[in-house]
């Protein structure tokens, strides 16, 4: 079930707000097993075959909490901090991963291993490392064990950011998941958060999929075909998963959770490393808490950084895709970061700013071209159109049509990739008619979105292949 979808909007989520506020305020735990058992439901209709591997993860990392916490202190807790490891990565590797292996053993060997061509979970990549963070947490004594398993499923499965984060850790919502409290003002913010990410992605994301589809079927070889096309997709893609944590936020604000930022506007980034902590910022501080600094962050020698470095980003590119691109995609901006680190960073900092923007969006689109292609013959064969390697024209009809026809949403999306609109909307804030225009303007974005999905036009959710 989408979020962006009429089903969603007007049926289910409704109904979980009136359940979930009619039950007992003395404690959490009703209104904890509304959100639950509406969870499931979530899951279960677009997955129902794969629900009870989702709740058999949540019940490993719940199980294997209990025994790091009763033999803490002793070598069994790490045991059993291993064998949370091993059950919930080794699921990851195999639903998402098994095929991949096969078919490399197959290419490198010459015999033919059948595939086991296994359903992909929804959302196994985000819940995987929401249960392996609360088991790492709690062996660090960094959160305390959640001793209700119904209470621990509850925050694995939360609908709001199960299929597509923020990545939530437990210790972030521990103390809400026992009490919180639904300001009128925290439900008004979190209402117009969501509907300002349901129009990011259905006004704004939607639209310019449609014109990467274009691109990539239009058979037109040409330099601004190459340029349309990765520029669409990287708006894209930003506007589609960025509209989708918007809406998580702001659902988890109408039900009383504080999720943390997921982006903050990562193109106007004056370097990769600038980028990387505007990205995904939730999978970027998993990888680093979780990964880079127990293997010895900055705190060693150089190698050993450059080690650690390429260990998290092979791992952050394997994440998101069983494919060779993902993983080049990875060390790709690997390199780039190692290249700031060592050799480019005070070169960076002395070029002015325009020179530095320019600098990071060309690597970004060309990481992105990586990142959406099939294989990396393809990635080339766009990274060589880019810069008109090869037999390549300059422009052709089709390109210069769409360009007219999508100019519009482009410019738009590259306004709101920026924090112009925010600005704007503070200082209009600050006025004493937004009371009435700003509601009126969430309404008006809503009623929109509305009959753009009523008109049953494209609406795919590109992070369901991750």
């Amino acid at each position: 079930m989408l979020f962006s979808s009429v089903t969603f909007l007007y049926y289910f989520f409704p109904l979980v707000l009136v359940l979930h506020f009619l039950m007992p305020h003395k404690t959490t735990k009703p209104r904890n097993y509304v959100l639950l058992l509406f969870s499931v439901v979530f899951y279960a209709w677009g997955e129902p075959k794969l629900l009870l591997l989702m709740l058999a993860q949540s019940f490993s990392g719940w199980f294997f909490g209990l025994f790091i916490e009763r033999w803490r202190g002793k070598k069994l807790s790490k045991a059993a901090l291993v064998a949370a490891l091993v059950v919930g990565i080794g699921g990851l590797m195999f639903f998402k991963y098994a095929d991949f292996f096969i078919e490399n053993f197959n290419a490198a060997t010459g015999i033919s291993v059948p595939l086991l061509r296994l359903a992909l979970p929804l959302g196994i990549s985000f819940y995987t490392f929401q249960i392996l963070s609360y088991d790492i947490d709690l062996y660090r004594s960094e959160c305390e064990m959640q001793p209700n398993y119904f209470t621990f499923t509850t925050y694995v499965t939360l609908f709001p950011q199960l299929i597509a984060g923020p990545i939530v850790r437990y210790v972030d919502v521990a103390a809400e998941l026992a009490e919180r409290q639904i300001t009128l003002t925290a439900f008004a913010g979190g209402a117009r958060r969501f509907v300002i990410g349901l129009g990011k992605k259905v006004l704004i994301a939607n639209v310019l999929g449609e014109l990467v589809d274009i691109c990539k079927t239009s058979g037109e070889h040409s330099v601004l075909n190459a340029w349309l096309y990765i520029i669409a997709y990287a708006l894209h893609l930003y506007f589609d998963f960025s509209g989708y944590s918007d809406m998580a936020i702001g659902m988890g604000h109408m039900l009383g959770f504080k999720f943390l930022e997921n982006f903050n506007y990562p193109y106007i980034a004056r370097s990769i490393t600038d980028l990387w902590r505007r990205w995904h910022m939730s999978l970027s501080s998993w990888f680093r808490d979780y990964v880079y600094i127990p293997l010895g962050g900055n705190r060693c020698s150089k190698p050993r950084q450059v080690f650690n470095i390429l260990v998290v980003w092979f791992c952050t590119g394997f994440w998101h895709g069983a494919g060779w691109n993902f993983i080049v995609w990875g060390l790709y901006f690997a390199a780039l970061l190692l290249l700031e680190k060592f050799v480019l960073g005070k070169v960076l900092d002395k070029l002015p700013r325009v020179i530095q923007h320019i600098y990071a969006l060309v690597f970004i689109l060309i990481g992105w071209t990586i990142f959406d292609a099939p294989t990396l013959v393809t990635a080339g064969e766009r990274i060589a159109a880019l810069f008109g390697v090869g037999d390549t024209a300059l422009a052709g009809v089709s390109s210069l049509y769409y360009l007219r026809s999508y100019a519009v949403p482009l410019i738009l999306a590259t306004i709101g990739a920026t924090p112009i609109v925010r600005r704007a909307a503070t200082w209009v804030q600050q006025k004493r008619v937004t009371t009435v225009l700003e509601p009126l303007t969430v309404l008006l974005l809503l009623v929109l979105v509305t009959a753009y999905l009523v008109d049953g036009s494209f609406n795919p959710f590109i992070y369901f292949r991750f």
